[in-house]
């Protein structure tokens, strides 16, 4: 038997990169930091007729960096090799440093690079990567603790209504009205779904110990993300160690490199490990990530973005669920042609949509252009 193999020549003619600034529909705050809007940087790979689309949440000067330093670097290579356009990539920004814009730079240009190719292709990018699953489990996330408690319960609510199962809200501006705040949650979103609170690093070791013991005995929350910060590996550990039973430790939201990952994990600092794909370089480096988390046993979170995560998220085999983060859904809903609701508490993809099946709302997006 004679095996022949098809190959489509098409090498990026092109990177086009923009950024657009989306006000909040109200000013949000976690336990370490507020806004007032979030920004968002599109970048489309075109060739052999089709235009891939990636995008990151960070700083306008993201856009920059893709143009002064990835465009080239990409343009002229292979669109149907996009892990080698991601190795020289990661090549060119040796002198400027792996974590923060570098990494989402990257990660917006991996993610045009492998939806250019599922589309070239004619193929749902979850079909090129390999389906290890058939839906992307959700939970509900925002609860700002700039939210009074009627908008928090009437958000955590509304969720819970719509069939997700567990919804997520935020803690550490006040930790002396925490407790109160968990409380009304929970009374908001009753018994059958799962609370998760999350700190964003606000608290101190033995606070966040004695906070945990309290949200766990009177509202049953079963994960406490970023208890303290991310970076103290032995904070987490002793969280994980000694926080109550039926109660998960999480974090690797801030995730720029795969040894950033190795690290957390080698520490025992998590139960789930988190990551976010318009951060950690892309679907390449999310991939990677994916099999550390195998190879320990680890269930991976994904952090927001939640149309972005939904392709590749479905070829991760420890994936346990998505966040569906306010924000974001708002920002996609608004920007993004063939968005995906949920059902069943999960997103289920469109099958019939080449790559990741979104299309940029150029009209709409200009209205916010940074």
């Amino acid at each position: 038997m004679t095996l022949t193999t098809a190959r489509v020549e098409a090498p990026v003619e092109a990177l086009e990169v923009a950024a657009y600034t989306v006000p909040t529909d109200a000013p949000e705050a976690d336990g370490t930091l507020s806004w007032t809007e979030t920004t968002i940087v599109v970048v489309h790979a075109r060739g052999g007729g089709e235009r891939g689309l990636g995008y990151t949440y960070a700083d306008v000067s993201t856009a920059k960096l893709v143009q002064s330093k990835l465009a080239g670097v990409v343009e002229g290579r292979d669109a149907l090799e996009p892990q080698a356009a991601w190795a020289e990539m990661v090549g060119q920004i040796r002198n400027l440093g792996r974590p923060g814009i570098t990494s989402m730079a990257i990660a917006a240009v991996d993610q045009a690079l492998w939806d250019l190719k599922a589309r070239l292709l004619g193929l749902p990018l979850c079909r090129l990567l390999g389906m290890a699953h058939d839906r992307v489990p959700l939970y509900g996330s925002g609860g700002f603790t700039s939210y009074s408690l009627s908008r928090l319960q009437e958000q955590l609510a509304g969720w819970a209504e719509r069939g997700i199962p567990r919804v997520k809200m935020k803690i550490g501006s006040a930790p002396e009205d925490d407790p109160a705040r968990v409380r009304a949650a929970r009374e908001a979103i009753g018994p059958g779904t799962e609370l998760f609170v999350d700190a964003n690093g606000a608290y101190l070791r033995k606070q966040a110990l004695a906070l945990a013991a309290r949200f766990r005995e009177e509202a049953k929350v079963s994960w406490l993300e970023e208890p303290v910060s991310s970076d103290d590996l032995e904070g987490l550990r002793l969280l994980r160690d000694r926080g109550p039973a039926g109660m998960s430790i999480a974090a690797g939201e801030y995730g720029y490199d795969l040894p950033y990952f190795r690290r957390m994990l080698e520490a025992g600092a998590v139960d789930v490990l988190q990551a976010d794909v318009t951060r950690c370089a892309g679907i390449t480096e999310l991939l990677r990530v994916d099999g550390l988390c195998r190879a320990r046993a680890i269930p991976l979170s994904l952090h927001c973005g939640p149309q972005a995560h939904l392709h590749p998220g479905l070829a991760l085999h420890q994936l346990v669920h998505l966040e569906y983060f306010h924000d974001h859904v708002r920002i996609e809903q608004l920007l993004f042609d063939g968005v995906v609701m949920p059902r069943e508490g999960a997103l289920f993809p469109d099958l019939e949509r080449p790559g990741i099946g979104l299309e940029l709302k150029r009209t709409e997006a200009e209205r916010y252009a940074a």
